[in-house]
């Protein structure tokens, strides 16, 4: 079961890592005005994102599975999963600088090959490995400065950080509210994460991502400074990682509500 919970571990680092990535996009969208190219490229990453978010249920399942056939309690584990989504969401943090400038050579030569595989290959060769090793860039305090963070609504802010704590959680509290139901149950129950991370969804496109654009879309115009999109980003960045220490405190509560729908 170690093994298992190590890849668990590994894949919520990695989706939480390049979730967290994705946020800045923003920013190089807007400073360079290529929207649609920065986004197009960005799909790369998001699909290694959601190739690993489809890995993630089959490790839980079968982590609560071993742990229901030994009896013991796996809420640990599942706190480490947690824990794991934090330290990735932190990472994504620190390397944001780092990978805005590795993005926006990647958006050039993207320009110019038109083509993602052949700038995959290009990418991995061993010179440009190690100019982006060399590119490596820490986050400093003037990336804070001067920065207008009241023209961000407070709402957009805390609703993202209910959701990124729903999203964390979701699979993690329907595969454990399993070992709090009977076992003519357990299936229904680990069935409901699907239902959890589509009420995320429908959160996240209902009052994030049309705010979030808007803001982004203003910017491109030159109707907002840069500055404001710089403010949201970092914002909604603090607020994803806020969200992530809110799953251990939702987590267990979450699981006893989907249990109790169950008749447990």
């Amino acid at each position: 079961m170690e093994k298992v919970l190590l890849e668990l571990l590994v894949l919520t680092f990695v989706i939480h890592l390049i979730d967290t990535l994705s946020y800045s996009v923003r920013l190089n969208s807007v400073k360079s005005g290529q929207f649609a190219l920065s986004f197009s490229l960005f799909n790369l990453f998001v699909l290694v994102s959601r190739t690993a978010n489809t890995f993630q249920a089959p490790l839980i399942g079968s982590i609560i599975d071993k742990s229901l056939f030994y009896g013991i309690d796996p809420i640990n584990d599942m706190r480490k999963v947690i824990f794991a989504s934090t330290i990735g969401s932190l990472f994504g943090i620190l390397l944001i600088p780092t990978f805005l400038r590795v993005f926006d050579v990647a958006v050039k030569r993207l320009e110019t090959t038109g083509s993602i595989p052949s700038l995959v290959v290009e990418a991995l060769q061993v010179s440009n490995l190690k100019r982006m090793m060399k590119s490596a860039t820490r986050p400093t305090k003037t990336m804070l400065q001067r920065l207008r963070y009241r023209e961000i609504p407070k709402r957009l802010l805390i609703i993202n950080a209910l959701v990124t704590g729903i999203y964390t959680v979701g699979v993690l509290a329907a595969s454990y509210s399993a070992i709090l139901v009977t076992e003519h149950q357990r299936i229904a129950a680990v069935g409901s994460s699907g239902m959890i991370n589509g009420l995320a969804t429908i959160l996240l496109t209902l009052f994030i991502d049309p705010k979030s654009a808007m803001i982004t879309d203003q910017a491109l115009r030159g109707n907002r400074p840069y500055e404001d999109v710089k403010a949201l980003v970092i914002l909604l960045i603090a607020t994803k990682l806020i969200g992530t220490l809110l799953g251990q405190i939702m987590f267990l509560p979450a699981a006893k509500v989907i249990a109790s729908f169950y008749g447990s």
